[in-house]
């Protein structure tokens, strides 16, 4: 974890939208987990090889931004049922031409969720590559970079039309939902982050 990493409010300068790949390369590169690198590698190679990589309509993928939203109680996540792909997954979306990823999945929790005064924590804690068949166009992959997004007490949600349900889960709950692997791993170490910088 870096020590510059901190939380980050949405008003933050540090926040503010970027068009420069270099940046959403900088945020993947310095993830060097082993268990990531292969997602990495994919995401780079999205980078290097793809005309568009921050837009949606980029195949065979495109970058997206996701985050962990954590209860106040630093024991909880929040998930949402996600209307068009019918599955539970973590708010996040696309970057549409924003290379400040941390900033994409601020945006996109704020607006999923209608939480008000969350938080971005600076720096990504996971990536993860994945297909997705949204109705009505093609399977593509979405290359998900994810941050630890705290909520504030007494947080009240407010979703959008994006999900169709939304549930404040524990890690071990996530399996019986029917949660991939991903996201799994995402709770349980976004948990252990938020725990190690309090609230």
């Amino acid at each position: 974890m870096s020590d510059t990493a901190q939380l980050l409010s949405g008003d933050d300068r540090r926040l503010a939208p970027s068009a420069r790949l270099g940046d959403a390369w900088a945020t993947i590169s310095a993830i060097d987990d082993p268990i990531l690198r292969s997602s990495r590698g994919r995401m780079r190679r999205l980078l290097e090889t793809r005309p568009a990589p921050l837009d949606r309509t980029e195949r065979p993928g495109h970058l997206t931004g996701s985050a962990l939203v954590v209860h106040a109680d630093l024991e909880r996540t929040l998930v949402l049922f996600h209307t068009k792909l019918q599955i539970w997954v973590q708010p996040g979306g696309h970057a549409d031409g924003d290379a400040n990823l941390g900033a994409v999945a601020l945006r996109e929790a704020t607006e999923e969720t209608g939480i008000a005064g969350l938080s971005v924590w600076s720096v990504a804690i996971d990536l993860d590559v994945h297909e997705v068949r949204p109705p009505r166009e093609d399977a593509h992959f979405h290359h998900d970079v994810r941050f630890v997004v705290l909520a504030p007490r007494g947080a009240e949600i407010d979703a959008n039309h994006e999900s169709e349900a939304q549930q404040w889960v524990r890690p071990d709950e996530l399996a019986g939902l029917g949660a991939d692997s991903g996201l799994q791993r995402l709770a349980t170490t976004g948990l252990a982050l938020a725990r190690s910088v309090g609230h």
